[in-house]
């Protein structure tokens, strides 16, 4: 009897911490499934929405990447920075051009003409504001780490929702591994939380997991723990950066994950030839034969086409060439002198340590992108999930609260939850953003505590 009894307190002691974990994560786990599921198929919704500016008639052979800068900077005038090279013929090249003043636009040109199709401010698309949702809820640094926080904490949710679901001794496998025929109301919901629960957690842990090292906080601390232990950054590159360079994705705004921290190579202003160090008198600023050199040069170093091509940046800016494709084997990356034209460095997959690796890995298949359409249906499955878990949850529990009432599960400081703690710690430890978030919760439940404690031991007459 005393061992029912402890069991149930235990059960219901882990469905509060469920409650109180769901009731603050679902709307930003929400947010995450529906801007995930828009980014899964980023390709195929810009395709529909922006046909004219996708797609061109094949070509043999491409003007020149200067001609389709120069073209770009004509209809949008202002700093060149990037140009994406496409991989197939029927598709059209990408400049990133930063106005005098005003959002950055992307000027899609067709690269067997040379001749501009239109442009667009990314942050103003649905894909590009589903990217910018789904990585900060469009506001930042702050909205980084309440993502990084809802997901950690959506592993509390995994964790607490599989001991709940635990059959215990029910007979028949309606309500825990398929809805119950016939269930109607509170019951029908409950069926459909837990059913869909137990038949995509898998994939849902996954996407947090693989989600994880994007985040601020939790990125930057494996991105230290894989260089600790010799297994993230290449090696052979950590002595060979010049002094005050900057981090890579600082310098662009994008890079592999693997290579985001990683310093950036310098141009020699003494390298080039005469002339070409007026370059460097605006950021951002192409010479056409020089742009046309280094891309021919790419070219030579078996890099033709699906690239992106980063312009120099001030006087010690470099061109950066780097392929980022479906499967991360093939990222390479290579710098090349801005006044000489020369290779400066080269850094590929087979350069990063086994860490760094198996989460470039990873980072595809959250994407959808490693096995195609079938990895896009796959990663589709989790997402449809969490819509239905969130929708279920607060169905479920809008029905079974009292009227004008949170109605949380009463709180049982009888349960032992020993266990539970112990492995809360480690998390905690492991993952330093959510560690900070369980001590404020641990604070304010104690404080919460105590002023309960004290308003019961003030007198009736004192009230």
């Amino acid at each position: 009897m005393a061992t029912l009894a402890a069991s149930s307190r235990l059960y219901r002691a882990i469905w509060r911490w469920h409650f109180y974990a769901g009731l603050v994560v679902a709307p930003f786990l929400l947010v995450l499934a529906v801007t995930g599921t828009i980014y899964l198929f980023n390709d195929e919704i810009n395709d529909a929405i922006y046909p004219e500016q996708r797609f061109v008639a094949p070509h043999a052979a491409d003007v020149p990447v200067s001609r389709m800068i120069d073209a770009a900077l004509a209809v949008r005038p202002g700093a060149a920075t990037r140009i994406d090279l496409p991989a197939a013929n029927d598709r059209s090249a990408v400049v990133f051009v930063t106005p005098a003043s005003g959002d950055p636009v992307r000027v899609s040109v067709d690269p067997g003409t040379g001749r501009v199709l239109g442009s667009f401010v990314y942050e103003r698309t649905l894909v590009g504001l589903a990217d910018t949702i789904h990585g900060s809820l469009a506001i930042g640094t702050v909205g980084d780490r309440i993502v990084e926080l809802a997901a950690c904490w959506a592993l509390v949710l995994i964790a607490t929702g599989l001991y709940l679901w635990w059959p215990r001794g029910r007979k028949g496998p309606g309500g825990i591994l398929f809805p119950r025929l016939g269930a109607k109301g509170r019951l029908f919901w409950r069926d459909l939380h837990a059913v869909t629960g137990i038949w995509t957690v898998a994939l849902i842990a996954f996407l947090i997991v693989t989600g994880l090292p994007w985040a601020g906080v939790q990125g930057d601390v494996l991105k230290r723990a894989l260089s600790a232990a010799g297994i993230g950054y290449p090696a052979s590159n950590r002595n060979y950066d010049p002094p005050k360079s900057i981090p890579r994705k600082t310098a662009l705004g994008e890079a592999p994950w693997t290579l985001e921290g990683a310093p950036m190579p310098a141009s020699d202003p003494h390298a080039g030839h005469p002339g070409h160090d007026i370059m460097a008198a605006m950021p951002g600023s192409h010479a056409p034969g020089l742009t046309d050199a280094v891309v021919a040069a790419v070219a030579d170093h078996g890099l033709e086409g699906g690239y992106r091509l980063f312009l120099p940046s001030g006087p010690t800016g470099v061109f950066t060439a780097y392929s980022y494709p479906d499967r991360p084997q093939g990222q390479r990356t290579l710098y090349f002198d801005r006044y000489s034209g020369r290779l400066v460095r080269e850094i590929a997959y087979a350069d990063y340590g086994w860490g760094a690796k198996a989460i470039e890995l990873g980072v595809q298949l959250h994407m959808g992108n490693y096995f195609g359409r079938a990895n896009q249906i796959v990663m589709l499955i989790p997402c449809v999930g969490i819509v239905l878990i969130v929708v279920s949850g607060i169905v479920m529990w809008w029905k079974r609260r009292p009227a004008g009432r949170l109605g949380a599960p009463p709180k049982v400081p009888e349960a032992r939850l020993r266990g539970a703690l112990a492995m809360l710690l480690v998390a905690g430890v492991l993952l330093p953003l959510f560690g900070a978030s369980l001590i404020a919760v641990f604070v304010l439940d104690w404080s919460a505590r105590k002023i309960t404690s004290c308003s019961q031991l003030v007198p009736e007459s004192g009230r």
